[in-house]
């Protein structure tokens, strides 16, 4: 019965078809093919092979029509991609990354790198009141890579006039209405037609607020008949109605959800499609970016199954000068100037100094779009357009309409283990437009086993020189070896212990200046006061008769000024990239216990090398050193090396082989290495080795170079999660013949 079924359906297609043939031929017309192609996210990737097969057969389509993925693949092939350009393409992309609006780390201001590794979570926060963002993506990278791709079409605002008609449509959130979309600029229709909601943010068109087409016609094929087509040929990548054990995301109930109109109105739009396809792709979900090949070729098999009504429709067409060949995209362009629309709370200045864009200026497309995402993230545009436009010249003027946003205030939230500071949680608000326009306040609270506090008050200027304003309180207690502090003591043989509980706190305020320079280094210097006091109630009794060791209880008022360059891509788990950063402090008085205070100055300075070889073995070298200037009479602010994971202050530093504040002296040289090998994603493995030498004028003894005397060797496990790195680490030290584990979890805070 299935057999005879399969006969009269492919006799009813025949049939049909000799009628349009007989038709077309009595009236001596060449016919015109339209194509329409529907949304289905990771499914749209079938329409590259139902191309592919349109191509083999020799059909030229004379109309395309699109809704979201459907809109996207519509809209390059009509803009002159060929199918096997739009699969390889489609092939290189990494669409998680894409869909995420990742943006790399090296393309984020140095700000926003310190951001990026304290906070998991932030939510909205306005009038105290949590809410939720309108989607989890702006869109924007797919946005960017769509403006680059279609950049030699981009001053067509008329879809009609492209090497292939083209519409696609969208949604209008307001009244639920359908809008179709056949001018303007592409790459914006485009991000409209597939806003799905949830996963992108609304795309505002004409005051309209609008998203993802397949809500209200997901198959537009009344509107291409319109256009005055003869042939349609549709391709169907919709999903069906889900069963009950199918139903397992938030996603895949609002896809269910719009399935209901669709699917019923699908029954008669097949009706009025001449070549109908419909490709097996059950097994995939709308987000099987991974299996992209695979739905291509169910594509390809799918097209093929109707072969002979294709080569019957090409029979039909007169030849025709194949398209011209897409120009490549210039790697990079000439951008003369920037204008900027729209913007009244965020000054020219602060826009171009996200974009890290100096004009007039020569940008590569990869960094430019690295530069609109990292204007995206910092969250103060709901919405960021832009437009290329070159002059005879080939140069360009950039020009972008922001939105920006109504939110201020943001609730984040932290966790994180280590051995030092222990347990922590995390509670930040974040409020922008505080003063004025361009500043931001942030408080950070960390309740856990030690209570500690950062708040900083910044006013980003852009490319001109910043001001902020820094308090920070932190605490810990921890046992440390009573030698650590003979410095403080003078001597030790007045108590007979071994160790000691320290409890070691820091209270320090800073006002500061910082600019970029030359696009990639940050300079900054400001003045700081730092409270510091750290005493022990293991040994001693101090003038109040309380029992207990203060062994600086001290104000210090300083100059400071640093250098950063940071190009590395992960900042935990770095596969390639170089760090620098230097410091210097100059201390001129205090008050306190430190009644011996005279004038000194700690210079440091750190480097770091990251590359991969072998496609997933990382090698990571660091050199490090730090020493004193001037002064020996102060102590307080030695070098002291140790431990892992945990945040670091003042000079206490990290070293494998050691727990924490195990090595103490004014200076310290310091390297180590580490190879890093990624298992599978997000999970390494890790070899490491350090060395160092510490001690009090370390430079001016003549061994200094010679003498290793501290070192360490180890393996550790990492797993990289949205969380925050997880890290278990496991480090010997061969003079100590005595081995440390480290328990690192989360972002450092």
């Amino acid at each position: 019965m299935r057999h005879m079924l399969c006969i009269f359906f492919v006799f009813l297609a025949t049939f049909g078809f000799s009628q349009i043939d007989e038709s077309l031929q009595k009236n001596n017309k060449e016919i015109s093919v339209g194509l329409v192609l529907s949304g289905g996210g990771a499914k749209g990737f079938a329409h590259i092979g139902v191309l592919k097969a349109i191509e083999q057969a020799g059909v030229k389509i004379d109309y395309i029509a699109g809704t979201s993925t459907g809109a996207i693949v519509g809209a390059l092939y009509a803009s002159g991609y060929t199918a096997s350009q739009l699969d390889l393409m489609f092939k290189q992309v990494d669409f998680p990354t894409l869909i995420q609006d990742h943006v790399p780390r090296r393309a984020k201001t140095f700000n926003e790198k310190d951001e990026s590794v304290k906070y998991p979570l932030t939510l909205p926060f306005d009038g105290f009141e949590i809410s939720f963002p309108t989607g989890l993506s702006n869109g924007q990278n797919i946005y960017n890579l769509f403006s680059k791709l279609t950049s030699h079409v981009n001053h067509l605002t008329d879809f009609s006039k492209l090497p292939i008609p083209f519409f696609c449509v969208a949604t209008n959130a307001e009244n639920g209405e359908m809008v179709l979309l056949e001018n303007g600029y592409l790459p914006r229709a485009v991000s409209a037609s597939g806003a799905l909601p949830t996963l992108f943010n609304p795309v505002v068109i004409n005051d309209m607020i609008l998203i993802d087409g397949g809500i209200v016609n997901n198959y537009p094929i009344k509107e291409l008949r319109a256009k005055g087509v003869d042939i349609i040929i549709g391709v169907d990548v919709q999903d069906n109605i889900k069963k009950k054990k199918d139903l397992t995301s938030a996603l895949d109930l609002v896809l269910q959800v719009n399935n209901y109109t669709s699917v019923k109105q699908m029954q008669a739009k097949i009706k009025d499609t001449d070549v109908y396809i419909k490709p097996d792709i059950e097994e995939f979900s709308v987000v099987s970016f991974d299996d992209a090949a695979r739905i291509v070729q169910t594509g390809f098999v799918a097209a093929n199954q109707v072969s002979q009504e294709l080569e019957r429709i090409a029979l039909q067409q007169a030849p025709r000068a194949p398209l011209k060949p897409v120009p490549k995209s210039p790697e990079e362009l000439y951008i003369k100037q920037v204008v900027i629309e729209g913007n009244n709370q965020y000054t020219a200045a602060y826009i171009l100094g996200k974009l890290k864009l100096k004009t007039p200026a020569t940008v590569s497309y990869s960094n430019f779009n690295e530069g609109v995402n990292n204007l995206s993230v910092t969250g103060n545009f709901d919405d960021i357009d832009y437009r290329f436009v070159k002059d005879t010249f080939n140069q360009y003027t950039v020009f972008f309409k922001v939105t920006e946003s109504s939110s201020n205030m943001e609730l984040r939230l932290g966790a994180h283990y280590d051995p030092l500071y222990q347990t922590g949680v995390l509670l930040n608000i974040t409020k922008k437009r505080v003063l004025t326009n361009n500043d931001i306040a942030s408080l950070d609270v960390v309740v856990g086993d030690n209570l500690r506090y950062n708040f900083n008050y910044y006013i980003d200027k852009g490319f001109y020189w910043s001001l902020g304003i820094n308090s920070s309180y932190d605490f810990f207690d921890k046992n440390v070896s009573v030698g650590l502090v003979a410095n403080d003591l003078n001597a030790t043989s007045e108590f007979p212990v071994n160790k000691i509980d320290l409890q070691y706190s820091d209270f320090t305020n800073q006002l500061y200046g910082e600019t970029l320079f030359n696009r990639v280094f940050l300079l900054g210097a400001g003045v700081e006061h730092k409270y510091l006091r750290y005493l022990s109630e293991t040994i001693g009794t101090d003038v109040d008769n309380v029992p207990r060791t203060v062994f600086d209880a001290s104000n210090y008022y300083s100059a400071f000024g640093y250098v950063k360059y940071d190009t590395y891509d992960n900042i935990f788990f770095p596969k390639k990239g170089v760090m620098f950063q230097a410091d210097t402090h100059l201390y001129l008085f205090s008050q306190g216990s430190n009644s011996n205070f005279e004038p000194f100055t700690i210079l440091k300075a750190n480097v770091g090398y990251a590359q991969t070889f072998f496609e997933k073995i990382t090698s990571v070298f660091t050199a490090e050193t730090g020493f004193k200037i001037g002064s020996s009479s102060t102590t307080s602010l030695d070098f002291l090396l140790g431990g892992y994971g945990f945040k670091q202050i003042n000079n206490i530093l990290p070293f494998y082989g050691y727990e924490a504040l195990s090595l103490r002296g004014d200076t310290y040289l310091k390297s180590s290495i580490t190879l890093d090998y990624e298992l599978i994603k997000n999970h390494h493995l890790s070899l490491f080795a350090n060395i160092a030498n510490v001690d009090d004028a370390l430079f001016q003894k003549d061994d200094w170079l010679k003498a290793i005397p501290y070192t360490g060797v180890g393996v550790g496990y990492g797993l990289n999660t949205f969380l925050g790195p997880l890290e278990l680490k496991y480090a010997f030290s061969p003079e100590r013949e005595v081995g440390e584990l480290y328990v690192r979890v989360g972002f450092k805070f």
